[in-house]
């Protein structure tokens, strides 16, 4: 019998040795000086967090992409086709969806690889669970511990706030949140207009506990930071310390590690001595924070495709690698490496265990893992069990969330009716993005219609009766209701946005809205859209 056979089943002799040579558990993070920890400040960045209000579509918060019960990460995983714009190529990544592709003012615009789908991330979108110990963020490290205020441009933390530097990018970004030319005046604006979390549901304890005090934004900003100014720098130093809460060390393993020997299974101590030992995963990530927040060549993709660390350092040895990821609550992921890859931890380990990719850069470290069947079991039962946090699995305090909007509203639900074509297909109502009070960019488009023409759009508190029609053609708006209508150019592409303005009224939250799109057509005959049925939030 192999000497790694009668280790196999002496776990528990692995699990010792390296508990005795574990170090201490896990300290609190520190925080920057210049934003120390507090309850009023982390509680506001969790709303902030969770804010759908402040994307350009209503669809979009920074949790959207980064929920705690998929490890921080996120679980809609989505194929982005490449710089060839062509899927199923060999330059494809997996990303995360985010906001339609608009022009710089508001208008919806055809993207050459999404067309008027949302656009995707090129690369996956890492977790921010314990993301308070790195030093940089994002794959490529470009988010460092000096954080400028984007206003003033001035140093505000010279070291240690990787975080508050993260947190700002997302707001302005065209493909995740945003759109072209949008500036922080706006989202300030926005904030002092809207209620907090309107859109979503489930507020978790704390956060009712805020808003029972503090209504509305400013009033919380008050609370945190002493008077009721909304600046960019306060949002980062908000999000980032809610983002330091979040720390993720209850693991059956840390437990272990504090001398509950029963924490871990006889097969989880097995594989947690594969991991320091035969299969060397110790090395890149060793225990404790399990990363050893370095940049390491997996051999995934080529460097023409994605340069990595390379692209931000300019350093030629960094061409090709990107950050270790935490393997802390990783088995509750579903996309996996920096182009999401793979879907499961045994797809990972499988990868490690044949020494790896060949497309691109490889680490020196990485080799065929030096372990069979059974210890592969036993590795991934340590993974997948050993180091998840349970009050991540099951989003308990401090990783408790409201539900979002986006969850509960899927794209496409609020159509209804049959539309009528031409010759060029059946116009397509773009209704997805949420009508909140305070919306000043909501939007509907229509597409499909031909390439120069009109469209009319309806905007109804009601809808018609099934008799209602206008030159044959149903009406699902009802024209004898109170009623607002917009006449809408086509572009090139048959693509065209009517805005409609939500006041930040108050009294108009819970109104029911009806719209349909109409397109006369030569001859006096007329194509219709579906209808599509909101309520203002």
């Amino acid at each position: 019998m192999s000497l790694r056979r009668i280790l196999s089943g002496c776990g528990w002799f692995l699990g010792l040795v390296v508990v005795v040579a574990a170090q201490a558990p896990l300290a609190p993070p520190s925080a920057p000086p210049q934003n120390p920890v507090t309850p009023a400040k982390a509680v506001l960045g969790k709303m902030l967090f969770w804010e759908e209000q402040l994307a350009s579509n209503g669809r979009m918060a920074c949790g959207t992409c980064h929920r705690p019960e998929q490890g921080g990460a996120d679980p809609r995983r989505q194929r982005h086709p490449g710089a060839d714009a062509v899927p199923f190529t060999a330059d494809d990544t997996f990303g995360s969806p985010g906001v339609e592709r608009r022009a710089s003012n508001g208008d919806l615009a055809r993207d050459p690889r999404f067309g008027v789908a949302p656009q995707v991330t090129p690369r996956a979108a890492p977790m921010v669970l314990n993301a308070a110990w790195a030093p940089e963020l994002f794959w490529d490290g470009r988010a460092d511990g000096r954080f400028v205020d984007p206003v003033s441009q001035q140093v505000l933390i010279p070291v240690g706030g990787a975080l508050e530097h993260l947190v700002l990018h997302p707001f302005l970004d065209a493909v995740e949140m945003s759109r072209p030319g949008r500036a922080w005046p706006e989202l300030v604006q926005r904030l002092q207009a809207i209620r907090p979390l309107a859109l979503a549901t489930a507020l978790p304890p704390d956060v009712q506990a805020a808003l029972a005090s503090a209504p509305d934004y400013p009033a919380l900003f008050a609370a945190a930071f002493g008077t009721p100014a909304i600046q960019p720098t306060r949002i980062a130093f908000a999000i980032a310390t809610y983002l330091r809460t979040l720390v993720a060390d209850q693991t059956p393993w840390d437990q272990f590690r504090r001398g509950n020997s029963q924490a871990l299974t006889p097969d989880q101590q097995a594989g947690l001595g594969w991991f320091s030992n035969e299969a060397r995963c110790h090395i890149c990530h060793p225990a404790g924070l399990f990363t050893d927040h370095g940049y390491r060549g997996l051999g995934l993709v080529p460097v023409t495709q994605d340069p990595g660390r390379g692209g931000v350092s300019q350093q030629a040895a960094d061409l090709g690698t990107f950050k270790v990821p935490s393997l802390r609550n990783a088995a509750l992921k579903t996309t996996f490496m920096h182009n999401g890859r793979f879907t499961t931890l045994t797809q990972v380990v499988g990868f490690y265990r044949n020494g790896g990719g060949t497309a691109g850069p490889r680490d020196p470290e990485l080799a065929a893992l030096g372990i069979d069947a059974l210890q592969t079991q036993q590795l991934l039962d340590f993974l997948t069990n050993g180091l998840v946090d349970p009050r991540v699995r099951l989003a308990q305090p401090p990783f408790d969330r409201p539900q979002l909007w986006s969850e509960r509203v899927a794209p496409g639900s609020p159509r209804f009716g049959v539309g009528t074509a031409w010759a060029g297909g059946t116009p397509q109502l773009l209704a997805d993005a949420a009508p909140f009070v305070g919306n000043a960019e909501w939007s509907i488009g229509v597409d499909q219609g031909p390439a120069g023409g009109s469209a009319l759009q309806v905007l109804s508190l009601q809808e018609a009766a099934a008799a209602s029609t206008w030159f044959g053609v149903p009406l699902y708006t009802a024209w004898q209701a109170p009623h607002a209508v917009q006449w809408l150019s086509f572009d090139s592409t048959g693509l065209a946005t009517a805005r409609w303005p939500v006041p930040a009224l108050p009294g108009l939250r819970g109104l029911p809205l009806v719209l349909q799109a109409f397109v006369p057509l030569p001859g006096g005959a007329v194509a219709s859209s579906q209808g599509a049925r909101c309520q203002v939030q």
